[in-house]
């Protein structure tokens, strides 16, 4: 039985990690490179991760035919790269040929005059070289001094100048401003909110709100949550002083005293019994998380569909994943369908207080757009899947932003169109989404829906992987 199971499964499953309790065909999975997240492994769509919109995956993690397209190296760069450097590094560039990797930000290079090589390019021995190698002709001496001096007063004019200490500590006071005046993070993505911060500070780079969003998730702890009361908003669940949290924050309560998890529990279970539909909720998540009580799967569905009964959103979709995944109840994926569409077709972003409650609305219209594109409870349909796609971008979701580029792209339930699928990467690059910055890496390389530009190309490809 061991030998069928392992053959069944196929070598695409070692690429992801099985985070499901539950010993199913289709368990919960992470891919191991970028961290994704399926609630319902289907290998078919493990690999098309893998092949298509995986930025971190090695070549052995791809089908074959994958990997022989990408076996083929970028080539042939043409002349007009030098002018697209010069453009962006100096007029100095032009008087070099790179001799080395054109990626590199100091590549070797090689004056055009004389030959000679310097290793490592640094513009201002490159503008002393030409200044004195004898064979350089003095109409481009001169033009170069000009140039020179030009830049020289700029730089003069510009006194306005951040730290990389004052940066990070500016960008943790906005998330907090944003967080404690209960303003959604994409707040910061409004370009009358960028033109203002530019005038107000220019050297002030401006995170998007993707960025504010993953840094107070990193920086967060549940300490910091119940001393300040700035968080009281987004977190929701009474403690002994009367102060706000909320049980999502799952991964810090592990380092809690069990009193204090116990008082968590007793004020939700004591909120939930006066019939507060949040409470009831946030009990729901007490018994799924074992937070100040024995962990009890079937208490914590009875309480996703108490509240999910009064027409709570987010218990809606909680629910839907108890029934997609079998737990506390029997598996009825028909059921996980119908409780996902009402949650998405129920869920008002005006309403959204929080961004756990912004993240499980995406969440809804995630799974959702995975039952159609799978046929789970309910009949296949990419041109379903493909309208999901666009309502929860027209929302600003990022996730669907991208899926729906990567339909245009495709021609998936709707006409191919390369322009519109490179315009919506652009825009989900824009608010910090790693698979977009790689499609558009993809795109300048070969041309898809823009003109070739192996600079830009490169860009893409680099902010991708320092960001992965």
């Amino acid at each position: 039985m061991i030998r069928k199971k392992e053959r069944k499964k196929g070598p695409v499953w070692k690429h992801f990690y099985s985070i499901s309790e539950h010993d199913d065909s289709h368990p919960h999975v992470q891919c191991i490179y970028c961290l994704k997240d399926f609630q319902r492994a289907v290998p078919e769509r493990m690999q098309a991760h893998l092949d298509k919109k995986c930025p971190s995956a090695p070549n052995n993690a791809k089908s074959q035919s994958v990997q022989q397209n990408n076996s083929t190296s970028i080539i042939g760069y043409t002349d007009n790269i030098n002018e697209e450097i010069v453009r962006k590094r100096g007029s100095v560039w032009k008087n070099f040929h790179i001799i080395g990797k054109y990626g590199d930000s100091h590549p070797s290079v090689q004056c055009n005059y004389c030959s000679k090589e310097f290793k490592r390019a640094v513009p201002q021995r490159m503008q002393t070289h030409i200044e004195k190698c004898e064979q350089v002709p003095n109409n481009v001496k001169s033009k170069l001094k000009q140039s020179r001096q030009q830049n020289t007063i700029k730089i003069n004019n510009i006194n306005d100048y951040m730290s990389e200490e004052e940066q990070k500590s500016l960008e943790s006071l906005l998330a907090k401003a944003l967080s404690s005046a209960k303003i959604q993070f994409s707040f910061v993505d409004n370009p009358f909110v960028i033109q203002f911060f530019n005038h107000l500070r220019p050297s002030f780079k401006l995170p998007n709100g993707e960025e504010i969003k993953i840094q107070m998730s990193q920086t967060q702890s549940l300490n910091d949550i119940t001393y300040h009361p700035e968080y009281c908003h987004q977190f929701e669940i009474k403690t002994e002083d009367g102060s706000d949290i909320d049980t999502d924050t799952t991964i810090d309560l592990e380092c809690e005293s069990e009193s204090k998890k116990r008082t968590i529990f007793e004020s939700c279970k004591e909120a939930a019994e006066k019939g507060d539909i949040k409470s009831i909720f946030k009990l729901g998540r007490c018994y799924a998380n074992g937070i100040g009580t024995e962990k009890n799967e079937i208490k914590a569905f009875e309480s996703y569909k108490e509240a999910a009964e009064k027409d709570h959103v987010e218990s809606m979709y909680k629910l839907g994943c108890c029934y997609q995944n079998g737990i506390g109840t029997e598996k009825n994926e028909i059921k996980a369908f119908e409780l996902y569409k009402e949650a998405a077709e129920k869920g008002d972003l005006d309403s959204i207080d929080s961004m756990y409650y912004y993240d499980k609305l995406e969440c809804c219209y995630t799974e959702l757009r995975h039952c159609y594109e799978n046929g789970i409870g309910t009949e296949k349909s990419e041109i379903k899947a493909f309208e999901l796609n666009k309502e929860a971008a027209e929302k600003g979701f990022v996730e669907s932003i991208y899926e729906l580029g990567c339909c245009y792209e495709n021609g998936t339930g709707t006409e191919k169109n390369e322009i519109k699928a490179f315009e919506l990467y652009n825009k989900a690059a824009e608010k910090g989404d790693l698979n977009s910055m790689y499609k558009l890496g993809c795109c300048y390389r070969y041309g898809i829906g823009t003109g070739i530009n192996v600079i830009k190309s490169f860009e893409y490809y680099n902010k991708a992987e320092k960001k992965s």
